[in-house]
């Protein structure tokens, strides 16, 4: 097996540091990550807002200058509820005892389940106060949002953090450090990461592209919204199968981190909010469809 595995690429995790008045700055993979996400996203949602023809009546849902608007909201769901979702969802003993903790969002932890609430969230108080439709700027922002997803899950592989389970498959990686050990001895790991980053982001991002700008998605509202929730649930169901847990859910009885046992089998903290996103994307699915022609 050790002839088959693939060593882990040495690619710091800060892409460069500089020292200023005695302090060190560095720029991390992933938070160049989120930055340049976040911008093609909304490069991606101005090509679309730039062509009337997309959307339903020939009618964007809103200007380029309430995009820019709404993108700050974004922002702020994104790191609010991703640093609160990552609290509530995986660690809410360790963060009940250490709540001075819970803002230090530069010692990591973040969970994508927590900050697409925080989109969710946000998107609809902007979309209340500015009375803009709902379900076409959910579509529009389901467009945006794969980059993120793919370069995130790239730079979590940089980082060797969310690693995958024990592999003896030939393009298994040894990642560094504790990762590297199963009872002691050095294992390759499935870059489970890599897997998201290609389904999540490429294959998902691919599809909703083409449904937007070839098939003329976006004149059906909900639909690119609905496909993408329902995309990513099970996108991430799946990859959950490869991926290791997170420490606190694995007990010697519970090697897999299962939070729901069904007989031999069961299902990871992952996999239980992936469900609703799947009837997230069905309930935008049936609703959008009464506005369809």
């Amino acid at each position: 097996m050790t002839a088959l595995i693939l060593p882990f690429p040495e690619i710091s995790p800060e892409v460069f540091s500089v020292s200023l008045f005695g302090m060190d700055f560095a720029l991390r993979w992933y938070a160049l990550a989120y930055i340049v996400g976040i911008g093609l996203g909304w490069l991606a949602a101005r090509m679309a807002l730039a062509r009337p023809r997309l959307w339903r009546d020939d009618t964007p849902p809103m200007t380029q200058g309430q995009l820019e608007d709404l993108l700050t909201w974004i922002i702020l769901g994104i790191v609010i509820g991703g640093r609160l979702g990552f609290v509530l969802f995986y660690q809410p003993g360790y963060y009940l005892a250490h709540p001075l903790e819970i803002p230090m969002i530069w010692q990591g932890g973040m969970a994508f389940h927590g900050g697409l609430l925080g989109v969710v969230a946000a998107v609809w108080i902007y979309c209340a106060r500015n009375a803009l439709p709902l379900l076409p700027t959910a579509d529009l922002l389901a467009l945006a949002t794969p980059p993120g997803l793919l370069l995130g899950r790239i730079a979590n592989f940089i980082n060797a953090e969310l690693w995958g389970r024990p592999t003896d498959m030939p393009w298994g990686v040894i990642f560094p450090g504790q990762a590297a050990l199963c009872d002691g001895a050095p294992c390759a790991r499935h870059p489970s990461q890599l897997y998201e980053s290609a389904l999540e982001g490429l294959v998902l991002g691919t599809l909703l592209l083409v449904l937007a700008f070839a098939w003329r998605g976006l004149k059906k509202p909900g639909l690119v919204a609905g496909v993408f929730f329902i995309g990513y649930g099970i996108a991430r169901f799946i990859v959950e199968f490869f991926r290791l847990a997170d420490a606190q859910f694995i007990t010697p009885d519970n090697p897999h981190g299962h939070v729901i046992g069904l007989g031999g089998a069961g299902m990871t903290m992952g996999q239980l909010l992936s469900l609703p996103m799947i009837l997230i994307g069905l309930f935008l699915l049936l609703t959008g469809r009464r506005q369809w022609r």
